[in-house]
């Protein structure tokens, strides 16, 4: 019975403060039992009138208006029950008590309810500004990126969060389609900065660096700038933070440049086949440059012909994990998935991860698809296609 009048949990509340908050909630019910333990008793001369009375009060600090409702209806119930039992209707002192409760429940369930107004009108402007920030910092990526159609999904784990530390960006170069995908160790602001300044300096970087291993430079060389500011990042980030990268060019010929920095390796789709971009040598993340011998690797070329589907994900959607433990088979899902559309293709990944977890991710979730075109600008003899609806984002949290 508690799930339908409880208020739900408050987002980053520790496991500690939960328990006082529970505990809170069920005060008012709990007075409501040993009113009733006092008035069935010998010890029922015991004037119990001003402990039922304040019971609704109670409950509408911790409750929405449903639970101090319960909290007014169950102190009613116990008020008439032991009145009943006491034969002591008739005093004036009962509709004495009765009159107090009355008022008393009144007055909390209007409080209540001005009180939920007031804190989902607060939310609401915090997701505003929350959406305006996503769209500066992980603006939508468009749906025809010159030879590619694309489309991109973002999950934050975060109860509540629209931004986290996973980043994305495509755009079209006149070296071609440049595209990031990466992901920030660890959360909250310091993983929000890191990832800003990564995706700052790639859009800066794609224009006028020919080589890819450059613009990977330059978003290496943002995050330590970020990282020597005082204050922006804590001790341990500046210690031990990284950003896994991966950085894909989609020139005009039939093949798509990877230049990958400890990220987990794009997939192609190929006549239903999905198989994996791995790279011929390892690469630390950018912030870990101290473990890089010799140069700086560089970009490694892979076919990918008229037809073909690129995904670039992190590794939330990898290391998801359902109540047997199981990770999410992502190759499978690919080759599982019936969709014409990059978009398409996205919301039936997003709806399978979402089964698979039962709605409870445990890290943040990015993806990028884009579809390579024929010269004709069409897939399979099919163009047209929105100018905008790159991007999705949701929310999926324990």
């Amino acid at each position: 019975m508690w799930s339908f009048f409880r208020s739900p949990p408050r987002p980053g509340a520790g496991g500690h403060s939960r328990v006082l908050f529970t505990l809170a909630e069920c005060l008012p019910f709990a007075i409501a039992l040993l009113v009733v333990g006092i008035e069935l008793s010998p010890a029922h001369f015991l004037y119990t009138g001003p402990l039922l009375t304040a019971t609704p009060a109670l409950a509408a600090v911790t409750m929405g208006p449903k639970g101090t409702m319960w909290a007014a209806a169950a102190a009613l119930a116990v008020s008439v029950t032991t009145a009943t039992y006491n034969q002591a209707w008739g005093g004036q002192q009962v509709y004495t008590n009765l009159l107090a409760l009355f008022l008393v429940s009144v007055a909390s369930i209007t409080t209540s309810s001005a009180a939920r107004t007031r804190r989902e009108s607060e939310l609401s402007q915090v997701r505003r500004i929350a959406a305006a920030a996503q769209e500066v910092l992980l603006r939508p990526v468009p749906a025809r990126l010159g030879p590619v159609r694309a489309a991109s999904l973002y999950l934050a784990a975060e109860t509540g969060a629209q931004i986290g530390g996973d980043l994305y960006e495509a755009v079209q170069t006149r070296y071609g389609v440049r595209m990031i995908v990466g992901d920030v160790r660890g959360k909250g602001l310091p993983a929000v900065r890191s990832a800003a300044a990564v995706l700052g300096a790639f859009r800066e970087a794609v224009h006028y660096e020919e080589e890819l291993v450059e613009v990977m430079n330059h978003c290496a060389a943002a995050l330590r700038r970020e990282g020597a500011v005082p204050g922006a990042v804590d001790q341990e980030t500046r210690l031990e933070g990284f950003v896994t990268a991966i950085i894909v060019q989609v020139p005009d010929g039939p093949v798509v440049e990877v230049l990958n920095r400890g990220h987990p390796p794009p997939l192609v789709l190929r006549r239903g086949k999905a198989q994996a971009l791995m790279p011929t040598g390892l690469l630390p993340p950018l912030g870990l440059e101290d473990f890089i011998i010799g140069p700086h690797g560089r970009a490694e070329s892979y076919p990918f012909v008229p037809g073909d589907r690129l995904l670039l994900h992190t590794d939330g959607v990898i290391e998801a994990r359902n109540h047997d433990n199981d990770f999410f088979a992502l190759p499978e899902a690919m080759e599982a998935a019936r969709a014409r559309t990059p978009q398409e293709f996205l919301q039936q990944l997003h709806q399978e991860l979402i089964r698979h977890t039962q709605g409870c991710l445990a890290d943040d979730v990015a993806m990028i698809v884009a579809d390579r075109l024929d010269e004709a600008g069409g897939e399979g003899g099919e163009g047209g296609e929105d100018e905008e609806g790159g991007r999705q984002v949701g929310v999926a949290a324990c």
